[in-house]
């Protein structure tokens, strides 16, 4: 999953239950819905459906599903959805950039605000956290995919601007412009990526104890409980815990 400062990358390993697993195939439903409406139904034509679709098939998403959220964008009158940031701290001033799709923003302007305060943080203006982190293009191959000199110089070549050799992956950061667009390339020679989102990855990161780390989930999983709610991302280190 994603680097450490994306909630994701606790909450996949962790384990699902039946009502966690319903909660994460609706937010990606919700996502196929989106991008399905916004551009071509054809993925192939699509990169926001390719990527949204390949999230899917990596949580087990039955094939059924998938077709029917992106025939969900055709109807008429179906609620539209508008893809919203809301920034703002978490217990111990932890930093958060929350990503929304919602199709009322004082609806989620409301259960993020009341969240946070119940967890001792609160709801920050636009820019309040931002500048806190990179917005990058994150994508995560599996070493028996491709060489390492093949994946870099295709990454390269076509602008990335990082390729960085980890323990069981390579990970390509690009510009948030630039994802789509480097992802096709690498597409071309690699049919599946472990992991591939926009991110935003905290320019620095905070260490916290053990009790204010655990104080920190249950706010991190109150917020995933929205509907609303996609992606939660910290400037929180919480290495330790996953």
């Amino acid at each position: 999953m994603a680097g450490h400062s994306h909630w994701a990358g606790i909450k996949h390993k962790k384990g699902r239950a039946d009502k966690e697993r319903s909660k994460i195939f609706s937010k990606l439903s919700r996502e196929i819905t989106v991008a399905a409406k916004l551009g071509d139904k054809d993925p192939n034509m699509n990169p926001r459906l390719r990527t949204a679709i390949q999230a899917a098939k990596q949580a087990n998403m039955p094939k059924d599903n998938i077709s029917r959220a992106i025939s969900k964008s055709e109807i008429s009158g179906d609620k539209n959805y508008e893809s919203l940031r809301y920034e703002g701290f978490g217990p111990s001033n932890i930093a958060l950039i929350i990503e929304t799709l919602t199709d009322n923003k004082n609806r989620s302007a409301s259960s993020i605000r009341t969240i946070l305060q119940k967890n001792g943080g609160r709801l920050g203006e636009t820019g309040s956290t931002a500048h806190m982190f990179s917005n990058c293009g994150v994508i995560h191959v599996e070493k028996n995919k491709i060489r390492e000199e093949e994946l870099f110089e295709i990454a390269i070549n076509a602008g990335a601007n990082d390729c960085i050799n980890l323990k069981n992956i390579f990970e390509i950061i690009t510009k948030k412009e630039d994802f789509y667009k480097i992802k096709t390339e690498l597409e071309k020679k690699v049919k599946t990526f472990n992991y591939s989102s926009i991110e935003w990855r905290p320019l620095n990161y905070v260490d916290l104890s053990k009790d204010k780390s655990e104080k920190l989930l249950e706010a991190l999983s109150a917020l995933e409980e929205l509907d609303d709610v996609q992606n939660i991302f910290t400037n929180a280190n919480l290495k330790n815990l996953q």
